[in-house]
């Protein structure tokens, strides 16, 4: 007698628990599961970002101090508020310093570097041209001279020329009178001289500014020697600070080379 019922089916084969299964049924998933997992696609793994713990954390600059001596009359306040905001780890202190000392202060240690007026020892000295000062002639409020909006050489025949230890603009070769006062010790005491009606004073345009008062007042002469203002510091003593003050002076941009 034939195994195979009346229907012509082939018998369920149990399995180890019991339970029927097709084995047809079976091998076709089988197939199926095999192929699924060879056929799949790959995802790629994520890579994980490196992290690194022991970088060395950026060192701050020490606070220092860079030391800018200034002669009267001098204006450093263009470059001081750009300097400020370039370099706020590098305090920048003002020191002023006289005419005639000007290079002893430099020589001396008392300042890094300074703007200075010529004429000006530049041995063993940088000095950079800055900027030129027209000269003025300071005269008493009452004088004459003030009548006119600018003086010529030839306007101050006859009138008495006051001299000063501070005289920047040195002979002037003017056809004025000389003074029987010996030269004065500062630019001030020649203004408050003048202020007496005692004589005329030509010195640059900056300091018959700083000095100005109302009785005194100030007319620019024309064809008379200019008094150039310089940024001077001793050769040998560049500093990585000095340098980049000079790139400011310069007009330099923070990201500019040297």
């Amino acid at each position: 007698m034939s195994r195979r019922g009346a229907s012509g089916r082939k018998p369920a084969v149990r399995s180890a628990k019991g339970g029927a299964r097709s084995t047809a049924g079976g091998r076709n998933a089988a197939k199926a599961g095999k192929g699924t997992a060879k056929g799949a696609p790959q995802r790629p793994a994520k890579k994980t970002e490196k992290v690194v713990f022991d970088a060395p954390a950026p060192t701050p600059e020490e606070p220092r101090t860079l030391r800018l001596g200034a002669v009267p009359g001098a204006t450093p306040g263009r470059w001081i508020d750009t300097w400020n905001d370039r370099m706020p780890h590098v305090a920048l202190e003002l020191v002023p310093i006289a005419f005639p000392t000007q290079r002893a202060a430099l020589t001396d240690g008392i300042v890094d570097l300074a703007l200075v007026r010529a004429p000006f020892d530049d041995e063993d000295m940088h000095a950079i041209p800055l900027y030129e000062e027209l000269p003025v002639v300071i005269a008493s409020s009452e004088s004459h001279l003030l009548a006119a909006d600018e003086l010529a050489p030839a306007d101050l025949e006859g009138e008495t020329l006051l001299t000063t230890h501070e005289d920047v603009l040195g002979d002037l070769d003017l056809p004025t009178s000389p003074s029987r006062i010996p030269p004065l010790e500062t630019i001030q005491d020649a203004v408050e001289t003048i202020a007496a009606g005692v004589g005329i004073l030509v010195a640059p345009m900056s300091l018959a500014r700083l000095h100005h008062r109302k009785d005194v007042d100030f007319r620019i002469l024309r064809g008379a020697p200019v008094s150039p203002v310089l940024l001077a510091w001793p050769k040998g003593a560049t500093t990585p600070d000095i340098e980049a003050f000079v790139g400011v002076v310069r007009g330099r941009t923070a990201n500019s080379s040297r």
